[in-house]
């Protein structure tokens, strides 16, 4: 090796290094959205057989008009809510929960909303509240919490009688059938299915009304200024798919 040679290789793997972190740098981050992958917005599937999430929609303006590159995926709500709070996913568009305060931002005001009901036959007593289930026959359909109520009907201390069923089809099959006076199910979902098969002499009561709010990682850069610019933008969208939410 002649004179010097080292120390021309040293500065050369040096500048290399540097041009490296620098094209590194240079590439944006990638926000990750991640939403829950069973929907309470619609019964409906898109081309790859996953729910037809409407918040989807509202996602393309809403990181295009911010210039923010990102990707989405679908997560059971457990592993979603878990990779909020350690930082393994970026975003999301949720029903405000305490548990998510800590570690993530959350809009001031919400982008959608939907309702969850009570169906029953004409001739029942409206249920107006959780306490009306007490001792009552109820039909809820497997992967819902539906917002931290299904503890409330498991209690045994509530003698209520869980009748679990896989989608919201057989739901209201159940329900039609007399299987059991009542059915938890949301606004979207519930309606699509009644258009498609019309039950005679079913109502509904309105049990909870949720809204869904913006949610950002405080670890993504910048989080504070990025959420802000999501929060004017999502002001002035309006997307097809879901109910306006509540701005009380």
């Amino acid at each position: 090796m002649t004179a010097g040679g080292p120390s021309r290789l040293i500065a050369g793997l040096l500048l290399l290094f540097a041009a490296t972190s620098d094209a590194a740098a240079a590439e944006p981050r990638i926000l990750e959205y991640s939403y829950p992958d069973q929907s309470v917005w619609t019964t409906r599937l898109d081309s790859r057989g996953e729910p037809d999430n409407p918040l989807l929609r509202l996602a393309v303006p809403l990181f295009q008009r911010a210039g923010v590159t990102w990707r989405a995926r679908g997560l059971p709500a457990a592993r979603l809510f878990e990779y909020l709070r350690d930082g393994q996913t970026d975003f999301s568009i949720l029903v405000r929960g305490v548990s998510l305060d800590k570690c993530c931002l959350i809009s001031k005001r919400p982008v959608a909303g939907t309702e969850l009901r009570v169906y029953r036959r004409k001739d029942l007593r409206p249920i107006t509240g959780k306490e009306g289930l007490i001792g009552k026959d109820v039909i809820t359909i497997h992967g819902y919490t539906y917002g931290g109520l299904l503890a409330f009907i498991k209690d045994p201390a509530n003698r209520i009688a869980n009748n679990g069923t896989v989608s919201h089809e057989s739901a209201f099959a159940m329900l039609e059938r007399g299987r059991a006076d009542y059915l938890l199910d949301y606004a979207g979902p519930a309606q699509e299915v009644l258009a498609d098969h019309p039950i005679r002499d079913v109502e509904f009561d309105v049990l909870d009304r949720l809204d869904a709010h913006l949610v950002l990682n405080r670890s993504y850069p910048d989080a504070e200024a990025l959420m802000a610019k999501l929060e004017a933008i999502a002001s002035e969208l309006k997307i097809e798919g879901f109910s306006q939410p509540s701005l009380k």
